[in-house]
């Protein structure tokens, strides 16, 4: 916990991220849905109207620098307070000061980084602070506020989403770090467009890592005889050979990337489902977690249009456990495209809903005594068993026996598609239908 004026004095110790920090709206790039001209939330930082509120994006796009900015701009005292390294203890102390501050007429801006590391307790902590203006809150967090911020406080405080930065605008940020006194403009630093452009790729919208990337990419540069510093491209190669994903398999991103490959199997999309797929892998997911989604799907969304649909997502999770990562890759990925180029029936999952709908919301019926066992005497005394009839004696191997309690008669909850195999499946009990009712 420390209290912040403006942000500590640049050396060159600092890395480039860091020293290249921007005070000043006019020098910050990104986020134009929010900070260009005339939009709401420049117009609440430079007419110091701060309320409080959620910065909500992904790493690397500006929520630390905004808070920074805002600490240069409000005439509040300006706390700057970490969700890593503070408790309940700590949090007290600040709530204490800051309502010292509020009844000396004075205003305390507090600044928590990664609010979502706190708990409910520790959020529930600012909340009545909060309320009588005690603090004005400003939360910045990589994780949906829906679910890491408590409903109260989130109700308490106005979201903005911070979106990833484009590649040009990834490269005008490598562009003005070379030419910053802060950054590379005192060395001669021979760099191309085209490797510019492959850090911007790279660094997929995070300006943190882009910045990151090209420090990298010149410390390890060749020094000419003339002093200038060449970024070579096999140099480079060796700083962006490897992709940090985003992707937190306990977090939201976990969420959309599975939902992004049930779906695009269900659009029969097999390219869009094998990236989404392999994103996952990529990112550290459990291949036996991939695995067990195809399984349910095979069911859900293929199921009676082709039913080896379901053995095949099986055999699919028992390679996956027998080989594990790497090998197992090319078995989800023949488990993804099936599934994908499978015809498609929700008609089975369509079935289980409306069931159970009706078991939760409906009287229990008792078991019809037709289709009752009857193990012993008293049993068969109560007429359990009483008109049961064997389908196998007859000759089209049905009878026109009732199988669900009277007062469900004739309910149905399958509804086969004429989608692949199921269409015969729907021709043969339309059949049985039609036979019974005759």
């Amino acid at each position: 916990m420390e209290q912040m004026t403006l942000f500590d004095k640049r050396e060159e110790t600092v890395p480039l991220a860091s020293r290249l920090r921007p005070q000043k709206l006019e020098d910050f790039i990104g986020q134009e849905h929010l900070l260009g001209q005339g939009k709401m939330l420049r117009q609440i930082i430079e007419k110091d109207q701060i309320s409080s509120m959620i910065f909500w994006g992904p790493p690397g796009v500006g929520k630390t620098t905004l808070a920074s900015i805002i600490a240069g701009k409000t005439r509040a005292e300006f706390i700057n307070f970490s969700a890593v390294t503070s408790g309940i203890k700590e949090i007290k102390e600040v709530m204490n000061q800051a309502e010292n501050s509020r009844k000396m007429g004075v205003r305390t801006v507090l600044f928590v980084d990664e609010i979502h590391r706190f708990n409910k307790a520790q959020q529930d902590a600012f909340l009545p602070f909060v309320e009588k203006g005690s603090i004005l809150l400003i939360g910045a967090t990589t994780e949906n506020p829906s679910f890491e911020v408590n409903a109260a406080l989130l109700s308490r405080c106005r979201v903005f989403v911070l979106k990833a930065l484009e590649e040009k605008e990834i490269v005008r940020l490598l562009q003005n770090a070379l030419q910053n006194p802060a950054g590379f403009a005192g060395q001669k630093i021979e760099i191309g467009k085209e490797q510019l452009q492959a850090i911007a790729v790279f660094a997929n919208g995070d300006a943190r890592m882009a910045l990151n990337t090209l420090e990298m990419a010149v410390l390890n540069g060749e020094i000419t005889p003339q002093g200038s510093i060449v970024v070579t491209d096999e140099g480079l190669s060796q700083c962006i050979n490897r992709k940090s994903l985003l992707y937190d398999k306990n977090g939201e991103e976990h969420y959309n990337l599975i939902s992004a490959l049930h779906k695009s199997m269900r659009n029969s999309d097999p390219d869009a489902a094998i990236y989404w797929m392999l994103r996952m892998l990529e990112g550290g997911e459990n291949p036996l977690y991939i695995a067990r989604r195809l399984i349910r799907f095979a069911s859900e969304d293929v199921g009676m249009a082709d039913s080896h649909a379901l053995p095949l997502a099986i055999a699919a999770y028992q390679a996956c456990h027998f080989l594990g990562m790497p090998e197992c890759d090319v078995h989800l990925t023949h488990a993804v495209t099936y599934l994908a180029m499978a015809p498609k029936s929700n008609a089975l999952y369509e079935a289980c809903e409306s069931c159970k709908e009706d078991i939760r919301n409906k009287t229990a019926e008792p078991v019809p005594l037709q289709i009752r066992n009857a193990p012993t005497q008293l049993m068969k005394d109560l007429n359990y068993g009483v008109g049961y009839q064997y389908a196998h004696d007859t000759e089209e191997k049905i009878t026109k026996m009732t199988c669900l309690p009277e007062s469900m008669e004739n309910t149905r909850y399958y509804f086969p598609t004429k989608q692949g195999a199921e269409a015969e499946v729907k021709k043969r009990l339309e059949e049985i239908i039609d036979w019974k009712k005759s």
